[in-house]
């Protein structure tokens, strides 16, 4: 089955997608996530490279990107370092995610259905992407091994396209 070209995603409270919804000017999707920037291969010094994002995409009613908020918060050795407060990395993230949420008009937490887009920022992949496994079981179905995976967020979504994520 080909991948739609809206895709669903299931609002799930207190889970991955707990900050997912409508506002006033349409759709959003909003998460506190870590990644390692393109083309990082782990090593010795790997948590000063791990770094922690507040992200808000927003999106037309049609599920359209418009627009995306997106700000490192710091790194996982700052947040080692320093894990409780409220100036440890993840409160900070927290705190900017809240001031993300407060500044949609209309806010309402449910269900979304997006279309497929992408952008990097401080070389990291950031986007609903459509991915694809080459050498099925049937050649014939081009489809058969595509999906949408969410970045950096690692959510990965399939059919039958019903809104549920695989991580």
């Amino acid at each position: 089955m080909a991948v739609p070209s809206i895709i669903p995603i299931a609002h799930e409270p207190d889970y991955r997608t707990d900050t997912i919804g409508r506002y006033t000017d349409g759709q959003f999707l909003a998460s506190i996530t870590y990644a390692f920037p393109d083309g990082f291969t782990l090593g010795d010094g790997w948590e000063e490279h791990k770094r922690l994002y507040t992200v808000l995409h927003r999106f037309d009613d049609e599920g359209r990107h418009v627009d995306s908020e997106i700000e490192r918060a710091g790194t996982w050795a700052e947040q080692w370092q320093r894990p409780h407060g409220e100036d440890s990395v993840m409160a900070r993230a927290e705190s900017r995610m809240a001031a993300l949420l407060d500044g949609l008009p209309g806010r309402e937490y449910g269900d979304i259905a997006i279309r497929p887009f992408q952008l990097t920022f401080d070389d990291v992949l950031f986007g609903l992407v459509i991915e694809r496994h080459d050498g099925g079981e049937d050649e014939n179905d081009e489809h058969e091994d595509e999906w949408a995976e969410l970045h950096p967020d690692g959510l990965g979504f399939y059919a039958p396209w019903d809104g549920e994520y695989d991580t």
